[in-house]
């Protein structure tokens, strides 16, 4: 099935849910997960990517699975390894934004599920969301990093580990790497002590700059080694 059509269905089921049917075609017969198998398949899967940040690699740059972008090579980030299976394009971006800006359950579950359907093999003593500053929590009602984190916390048996953010930033959709790199100098705080190996739980990993300025300030909290789960990732080349 095309992914315009997958985008127009799971709009449709975020909205109006349909218990028992695959969230993408609308057909029954779905999964444990919420999907049938050709659309799980036909997902926009991030594929031949950088294990250290997911950034998508050009067919030519990917000689193992063990493949490190330029960047990670260049400027190696805070955190070790990063998991994010999908991009973020199609019904991907379809659900993340029914679930960040309409509060939408039925996307949250959906989005947790394709998360567990793809989970790290490791994933270290505890769960850290991304903090939102309290009056953007306010302003959107709830913070979808915390409450991703807190489902699959109940998933994995794992326990949440809480940040702050102190600095209110304008919103960073619009931002180059490095201007959010430069507004989230010193904006996030953890008191350790830490578990050793912790992992950073986001839905989208843009420029990868929020979770660096977090893996810094996690490791500098006493934690050893800091990885990233998300649902997606956004290639570079796109922001």
């Amino acid at each position: 099935m095309a992914l315009t059509r997958l985008v127009h269905y799971v709009s449709t089921w975020a909205k109006k849910g349909l218990p028992g049917y695959c969230a993408f075609c609308l057909s029954p017969g779905q999964t444990s997960g919420g999907w049938c198998q050709e659309c799980f398949e036909q997902l926009p899967w991030n594929m031949n990517a950088c294990w250290q940040c997911k950034e998508p690699l050009d067919v030519g740059d990917v000689a193992s699975v063990q493949s490190v972008c330029g960047h990670c090579r260049e400027q190696p980030p805070a955190f070790t390894a990063a998991t994010a299976e999908l991009l973020f394009e199609g019904p991907i971006r379809e659900l993340v934004h029914d679930f960040k800006f309409n509060a939408s359950p039925r996307a949250g579950m959906l989005l947790v599920e394709l998360m567990m359907a793809k989970a790290p093999s490791c994933l270290g003593e505890g769960l850290l969301p991304v903090p939102m500053h309290a009056v953007r929590a306010r302003q959107r009602g709830f913070n979808q990093s915390h409450w991703l984190a807190d489902q699959l916390g109940k998933r994995v048996k794992l326990p949440l580990i809480t940040a702050e953010c102190s600095q209110q930033m304008p919103s960073q959709r619009t931002l180059s790497r490095k201007e959010r790199a430069k507004n989230l100098v010193g904006a996030f705080h953890i008191n350790g002590p830490l578990p050793s190996h912790l992992t950073i739980i986001d839905d989208v990993v843009t420029t990868g700059a929020t979770c660096q300025a977090l893996a810094e300030e996690a490791l500098r909290a006493g934690a050893k080694r800091v990885d990233i789960w998300t649902v997606a990732r956004t290639p570079l080349a796109h922001n």
